[in-house]
């Protein structure tokens, strides 16, 4: 049904998911998988005994698939514009697209993260009709892009890139000027010192240039091409397939842990849960934990229990240096009922540290995964594009959909005050510099309270459970006194829904 390729399509713009999903609607009790054991079932007796959806449940998730496959499967085309004045950050990296190089290095680096999109024609998810996630599984989709990403830093060489990176499209780089002091047979002769005028028009970089710009300039790198098959093999392990560890089927097992089914809409703290217990339960991502913070606070004693693993001998080594590498999810909430302003230069030093592996978070009902910043303006990956389902069993399964070459920006004043913040440390050495760094940040806010913090000790271990939907704790944040509004009296779930 849809004709365009995956490595030209573009993001659908402004596009809000209708609210289709009937979460009153009951699903048939869990079986249990092959990956562990039952989780805890909710359902009412005399589904039990049917142990299936009835006929409006399958009606309604066709007629639901049927919408969302067309409505996500077409693509409107829109430029991104770029200056040349202000530095691009993407994920701890700066880029002044002033020179070519410039520009081939920001592609490079944006093309190579890993891009999941809704898809459609997977096998059935267990317990349910849906064999598509379009309009309900976004979230999970970014959540599936962060934890890709933290994959990517911890087993690719550092500043790996993707020999095989598309060059960008539609993206307007203020580049090249047309009135030149001099020409060579009507060719403009690249200007990279002069800011924008008003009165001189700019001229973008067209693909016919971009595309000699990448021929010319992009070596082959030995590295990038020997990681090649790690990379297939990370790119597997979110494949749409039962058995894959961190695919959608697994995810959405995992969730019913807190309450959530397919077809529900997940939020960003719940998802960081899900992805905590899809790590600790596979043994494919090799010395990694995920800890997942609590209430705004990294707890330093938590970490260490987690990844020190003299801790768990019998007899405890002293000159053991073991320790895992770990991935730091914490879920905050940067406002009220809207972002607040004061906290967009805190942010912005976020992301722009190495050890910061993005955030997931959005516009209301509308999941995004956040990667860099231009200025004002976020820069993500947007899981908002229904592909076909790639069988990743196959041995030379093409990773072209796997990665996007259509960058998109937003305002910060758009983005939803729920998000999931990333970090990655390989080592204890790292993870002490990530406490510096990352406090050291979080101080740049002009609000009184921090937006999460470091203490020592220990936390209660809430668990996915603990955020389940019928669960009333903590809120999840941390806000100045008359800033909270009605959010305070929210339960943590319901703190994480809005995306």
């Amino acid at each position: 049904m849809n004709s365009v390729s995956p490595s030209a399509a573009q993001y659908i713009g402004g596009v809000m998911q209708d609210e289709l999903v009937d979460s009153r609607r009951q699903q048939p009790p869990e079986r249990q998988n092959s990956f562990g054991p039952r989780l805890p079932q909710t359902l009412d007796a005399s589904r039990e005994a049917t142990r299936e959806p009835d006929e409006m449940d399958k009606l309604k998730a066709k007629m639901m698939s049927a919408w969302n496959n067309v409505k996500y499967g077409w693509t409107v085309k829109s430029k991104t514009s770029f200056n040349k004045i202000s530095p691009v950050t993407v994920l701890g990296h700066s880029y002044l697209l002033n020179s070519e190089d410039e520009v081939e290095r920001f592609s490079l680096a944006f093309v190579s993260r890993i891009w999941l999109t809704y898809r459609r024609d997977f096998p059935q998810l267990e317990g349910s009709t849906w064999t598509t996630d379009c309009g309900w599984g976004c979230m999970l989709r970014s959540g599936q892009m962060l934890l890709a990403q933290g994959l990517l830093v911890h087993l690719m060489p550092r500043d790996w890139a993707w020999p095989d990176a598309q060059q960008l499209t539609d993206v307007d780089f203020e580049v090249f000027r047309p009135r030149s002091p001099a020409r060579a047979g009507g060719v403009p002769i690249p200007s990279f010192g002069s800011p924008r005028s008003s009165n001189t028009p700019e001229k973008s970089l067209s693909g016919s240039q971009a595309s000699r710009c990448s021929q010319k300039k992009r070596p082959e790198s030995a590295k990038g091409r020997q990681a090649e098959p790690i990379h297939h093999k990370l790119v597997t392990w979110f494949g749409d397939q039962p058995l894959a560890p961190f695919g959608l089927h697994q995810l959405v097992e995992i969730g019913k842990g807190s309450g959530k089914k397919a077809g529900d809409w997940y939020g960003p703290c719940i998802v960081a849960h899900i992805l905590r217990k899809a790590v600790a339960k596979t043994s494919v991502a090799q010395n990694l934990a995920v800890y997942v913070a609590q209430d705004c606070t990294v707890y330093r004693e938590d970490v260490v229990r987690l990844c020190d693993l003299s801790l768990s001998q019998t007899v405890p080594d002293p000159s053991s240096q073991a320790w895992k590498s770990v991935i730091i999810l914490v879920p905050v909430r940067l406002g009220g009922e809207a972002l607040n302003p004061s906290y967009i230069e805190c942010v912005k030093n976020i992301l722009k540290l190495d050890c910061c592996i993005g955030i997931i978070g959005g516009k209301p009902k509308h999941s995004l995964y956040f990667i860099g910043f231009q200025d004002e303006q976020l820069l993500y990956l947007d899981p908002h594009y229904c592909q076909p389902m790639i069988d990743v069993t196959q041995v030379n399964f093409s990773l072209e959909s796997f990665h996007c070459s259509s960058p998109k920006k937003m305002p910060f004043s758009r983005m939803d005050p729920s998000c999931t913040i990333g970090f990655y440390a390989k080592n204890k050495k790292d993870f002490e510099s990530l406490c510096s760094a990352v406090s050291m940040a979080l101080s740049s806010s002009k609000e009184k309270y921090p937006i999460f913090t470091f203490v020592e000790g220990q936390g209660q271990d809430y668990g996915l459970e603990g955020h389940s939907s019928n669960h009333s704790g903590p809120a999840a944040h941390i806000l100045p006194p008359g800033k909270l509004g009605r959010s305070n009296n929210r339960s943590n779930s319901d703190e994480f829904v809005f995306l």
